[in-house]
């Protein structure tokens, strides 16, 4: 194949399937969600491992109401499980994908902070 032809192969756009539309649909809906200080802060918790409401609330530092329905929301979302310890609600992330997800944003933004200049 000419460098020519290899060229214009890599400009022309690839059909998309409904399968890859789907797909960056609920990329989508993931990064949303980690759009939020505090669900973020309870899954960078959460990767550390399980934990009931009161550890995430004490963690994250946010209003243990603001915890409970940030909770709901990525277990709705099938980001987090729930299991019953007693009379606790023990939460845990749902894929080691995520937890590694929550590390590399987090590591892009030590490179961002890191690239700043000082502040006197």
């Amino acid at each position: 194949m000419s460098a020519s032809k290899q060229m214009s192969d890599a400009h022309t756009p690839h059909p998309r399937t409904a399968g890859d539309t789907e797909r960056l649909d609920v990329a989508v809906g993931v990064l949303t969600l980690l759009a939020d200080r505090t669900r973020l802060a309870l899954l960078k918790e959460l990767g550390n491992g399980d934990a009931d409401v009161t550890t995430l609330t004490d963690a994250c530092g946010a209003a243990r109401p603001s915890v409970s329905q940030h909770l709901a929301k990525l277990r709705l979302a099938g980001l987090v499980a729930t299991r019953k310890d007693g009379r606790r609600v023990v939460y845990s992330l749902r894929h080691g994908h995520l937890r590694r997800l929550v590390d590399e944003a987090l590591n892009v933004a030590d490179h961002q902070l890191s690239a700043l200049p000082p502040h006197d």
